[in-house]
């Protein structure tokens, strides 16, 4: 149970919504041994307290076995699933065992929400991710999905780099109130550095390998990046957008929280 469920409970309890069993029944359903072990992996049950959100699961190297007990593991207690760079193979294969996943194959993720609910709310802030070109949409998907498995409203911005310097501006009105903006882009990554001068918040800026030869696979576009003149910009590794999903996720839900507490009441 993280700190919002936690104190959402006690709000209930106090305006006599719910009664004293209700709230230790809910509060013995939430509490998770620190680990659940599976013949493959010792599943980190106790980072929902700790960190605010589940263990995700990285796919590479493991069976699909391995991702299903995980999976369950977490389901058992609750938890929200997420997997990356999930093979399409291993993708249908775990479809067939969780048929209420949601799959994006261009992302390579797979997600599941406990109870099995196909949509998800959004409470935790907005996110919008934005590309340089349409050959870095899989890094950006990937970071739609993780920000959107953490409860955020995200929007995703399409080919708008810097050899079309119109196309930015035009989209100003969609990112300009996020509470974090993803920033995507390959060749020479001028593009965090140009959206950094246009927002008020923090830019998660991802590298990605799509350039020729002498961009090194994205290490010209991570070192540009790194030296953006934006002070509002920092910098994930290469092709990096789960991490990049990630940190824009945790930033959108403390704003989201904090204006949710200093709303004035009415």
């Amino acid at each position: 149970m993280t700190d919002i469920e936690l104190t959402d409970l006690l709000a209930r309890f106090r305006s006599g919504e719910i009664d004293q069993e209700a709230v230790a029944s809910q509060l013995r359903e939430s509490v998770a041994p620190p680990t659940g072990p599976t013949p493959a992996a010792q599943v980190d049950l106790d980072r929902l307290r700790r960190c605010g959100y589940p263990e995700v699961v990285y796919a590479p190297g493991k069976t699909t076995q391995a991702i299903a007990d995980v999976f369950r593991t977490q389901l058992a207690y609750g938890q929200d699933c997420l997997a990356t760079r999930v093979p399409q193979g291993q993708a249908e294969e775990l479809l067939a065992l969780f048929p209420e996943a949601k799959h994006n194959a261009t992302a390579r993720t797979m997600r599941i929400t406990a109870g099995g609910a196909r949509t998800e709310k959004a409470t935790a802030g907005f996110v919008a991710v934005i590309t340089a070109g349409t050959g870095d949409l899989p890094v950006a998907e990937e970071a739609v999905e993780t920000a959107q498995w953490m409860g955020c409203q995200v929007d995703l911005i399409v080919d708008v780099g810097v050899a079309g310097p119109h196309r930015l501006p035009a989209q100003k009105h969609r990112f300009e109130h996020a509470d974090a903006v993803v920033v995507v882009a390959g060749m020479e990554g001028a593009l965090p550095s140009v959206v950094g001068g246009h927002v008020a918040c923090p830019v998660v800026a991802v590298p990605t390998s799509i350039g020729y030869g002498a961009s090194f696979g994205g290490l010209a576009a991570l070192l540009g990046m790194l030296n953006s003149c934006a002070a509002n910009v920092t910098v994930v590794n290469i092709d990096a957008g789960f991490k990049a999903g990630f940190v824009a996720g945790l930033i959108a839900q403390r704003t989201a929280a904090r204006n949710t507490e200093n709303a004035p009441h009415v």
